[in-house]
């Protein structure tokens, strides 16, 4: 058996379990590629060179245990290859930290002069917050992209913020990334030029809903109340206190634009493109934190 036919049936194996994705693959044959290529120690981008290699057995045996682990466990992936790729970056991760999926690390991928985010920030911008940070992924990703910045990166976790250690000594940032315990933005001093949040704003029916590979991630990095808000409500109301007069926070709801319009409906935010659209991601500067916070 060839590679590419062994991941085919991997493939297939994984479809007709129902498996759910979403934790770095969005479909059967890239998880099914990610997880023979690692069993067999091969690099994620090696498949197209050695496609047509034949397998001995003992790896053909490998690859269709971890699947079978896959299957029979509905870990994800991530979490069976201790490794997770955010905008091409590697990061390790395990069950202590949700598997990092952000579109945010678009935005800030982009980088210095050429992205979004270009336009709400300037040559000040110098002090960022990457809040709610779990395994560290957006505050690295931000250091790599703004070589100028220093960057805090906050979690009320401890088990995050170790996993997040890992990751920052792992890229050699430790010199310009400051890890902080803190329960959202009661513990950091700032005031930062630049705060990315991608909070726990999952609502409790979705909750509920979710497959049960959603469910080996630490509910308290994905619960948000009733209506996914309650965390989001802090944060709103904290922010302005921690922001310099010409910051901005940029706030990851996921699908819960409905239940954040309705919550803080006279708020004035800008939403931004993503690779999921632009109902997923927004930008509210200090200034309409401030009028907001005025208002009746």
């Amino acid at each position: 058996m060839t590679l590419i036919e062994l991941i085919t049936a991997q493939a297939a194996r994984l479809k007709q379990a129902g498996v759910s994705f979403g934790h770095g693959t969005t479909n059967a044959f890239d998880e099914a590629a990610w997880l023979v290529l690692w069993a067999l120690g091969m690099e994620l981008d090696a498949l197209e060179q050695h496609a047509r290699r034949t397998l001995g057995a003992d790896e053909q045996a490998k690859a269709e245990a971890l699947i079978t682990q896959r299957i029979e466990t509905r870990r994800p992936a991530a979490y069976l290859t201790r490794e997770a790729w955010l905008q091409n970056v590697p990061f390790y991760v395990d069950e202590r930290t949700i598997v990092p999926r952000s579109f945010i690390a678009e935005l800030l991928a982009d980088g210095e002069g050429t992205g979004i985010l270009d336009a709400w920030l300037s040559d000040r911008t110098n002090k960022v917050l990457d809040l709610c940070t779990g395994n560290g992924s957006l505050a690295v990703i931000a250091a790599m992209a703004y070589p100028e910045v220093v960057v805090d990166a906050a979690d009320v976790s401890d088990d995050a913020l170790a996993v997040a250690r890992i990751n920052v000594d792992r890229h050699r940032l430790a010199g310009r990334i400051t890890l902080i315990k803190s329960d959202l933005l009661d513990q950091v001093s700032g005031p930062y030029d630049l705060i990315v949040c991608n909070p726990p704003y999952v609502n409790t029916h979705s909750m509920q809903a979710l497959p049960q590979e959603y469910r080996h991630e630490p509910a308290m990095a994905l619960a948000g109340g009733d209506d996914g808000m309650d965390l989001v409500r802090r944060i709103l109301r904290d922010a302005p206190s921690k922001m310099t007069a010409n910051a901005v926070l940029v706030l990851e709801i996921g699908h819960e634009r409905a239940h954040f319009e309705h919550a803080f409906r006279r708020l004035e935010v800008v939403w931004l493109e993503t690779s999921a659209g632009d109902d997923q991601v927004l930008l509210v500067t200090r200034e309409a934190l401030q009028r907001w916070s005025r208002k009746p």
